[in-house]
C-alpha cells in the first residue's frame, strides 16, 4: 500500500509558487533491503531511492531527474500476485534514464502492462521552455494513458482519484497545508506536507478497499486504511515530499525509518536547479 498526492500548476500566478507539490508514503515490509535517495545514474542525474531485493535490484518507486522527468508508482491492490510477473519498480527506473517524452512511454507501457502485476504510474517532464507534462497511466484500467489538466490528485492502490476514504481524507489535508503553505517559508511547507503523510487514523468503514482487497485485505483493513500504514512488519518506511518553484529549484526531502524500527527515523533534503 503506498499514496501519492500532488498538486500540479504549470504556470503559477505567484513567484513564491510551486509548479509542482508532491507527498508520498512508500508502504513495504520492513525487512525488505533499500538505499535511501541519493543520486545515480551515468552522470549522476537521478535522484531517487532504490529496491535492493534480490532480481529487483535498481528498481524504485519514485524519483526525479536533473533534465525534469519525474516518475511515481502505487501498486495496485489485488487479491492474488502474478509471482512470475516482472518488477514494476523498473518501470520507473527505466523512464527517469530514458529520453522518451511522458506519454510516449506510457504508451509503451501499456503495451507491456499485461506482463506486470497491477500497477499505477505517474510520469512527468517538468521544462519551463517547453512546458510542464504530467501523464497517468493504469494498467487495471483504461487501454491508453492520459495527459492530466492542471489541479490536485491524490492516487493510492486503487485507479486515480478512486475515492477511497483514505484517500479522500488524506486529499483534504495536503490540500489544507499547500494553502497554508502560500504564506510559509519551504521548509514549513515541507514540515507539514510531512506530517500529512504521518497521520494515522484509520479511515474506516471503507467497503471499496474490502472490495477490491478482498479476503487479502479484510483481517488487517483497519491498518491498511490509513494514510500512514502501520502493521508489526510492515508499512510507511519511506515518506517524500517534492517541491518544484517556478524557477525549476527543487527541494527533494525523505524521511526514512532507519532499519526495521517504526520509532527511529532519518530526514535528509537533496536541492538542485533543473537543467530544462
Amino acid at each position: 500500500m503506498c499514496i501519492i498526492f500532488f498538486k500540479f500548476d504549470p504556470r503559477p500566478v505567484s513567484k513564491n509558487a510551486y509548479r509542482l507539490i508532491l507527498a508520498a508514503n512508500r508502504d513495504e515490509f520492513y525487512h525488505r533491503p533499500a538505499r535511501a535517495a541519493d543520486f545515480w545514474g551515468s552522470n549522476n542525474e537521478v535522484l531517487s531511492g532504490l529496491d535492493m531485493e534480490e532480481g529487483k535490484e535498481g528498481g524504485t518507486w519514485l524519483g526525479i531527474s536533473t533534465r525534469g522527468k519525474l516518475a511515481a508508482l502505487t501498486n495496485y491492490l489485488q487479491p492474488r500476485l502474478n509471482r512470475n510477473a516482472r518488477g514494476r519498480g523498473e518501470l520507473v527506473a527505466q523512464f527517469l534514464t530514458s529520453d522518451m517524452d511522458s506519454l510516449s512511454y506510457l504508451k509503451k507501457v501499456s503495451a507491456e502492462g499485461h506482463l506486470y502485476n497491477g500497477f499505477n504510474l505517474i510520469t512527468a517532464d517538468l521544462s519551463a521552455e517547453k512546458g510542464d507534462v504530467i501523464c497517468y497511466y493504469g494498467n487495471r484500467g483504461e487501454r491508453e494513458p492520459v495527459v492530466l489538466a492542471p489541479g490536485t490528485y491524490g492516487l493510492s492502490n486503487a485507479l486515480l482519484e478512486t475515492p477511497w476514504r483514505k484517500l479522500c481524507f488524506g486529499k483534504q489535508l495536503f490540500l489544507e497545508a499547500v494553502e497554508r503553505g502560500r504564506e510559509l517559508p519551504r521548509d514549513a511547507l515541507v514540515a507539514q506536507l510531512l506530517a500529512v503523510l504521518s497521520n494515522d487514523e484509520a479511515q474506516l468503514p471503507d467497503p471499496a478497499i474490502e472490495a477490491q482487497g478482498r479476503e487479502y485485505v479484510r483481517p488487517i483493513l483497519s491498518k491498511y486504511a490509513a494514510v500512514c500504514v502501520r502493521c508489526p512488519d510492515y508499512g510507511t518506511r519511506t515518506s517524500t515530499v517534492i517541491l518544484v518553484d517556478a524557477d525549476g529549484h527543487v527541494t527533494f526531502t525523505e524521511r526514512s525509518m532507519l532499519g526495521s524500527d517504526p520509532t527511529r527515523w532519518e530526514t535528509t533534503t537533496h536541492e538542485f536547479r533543473l537543467q530544462s
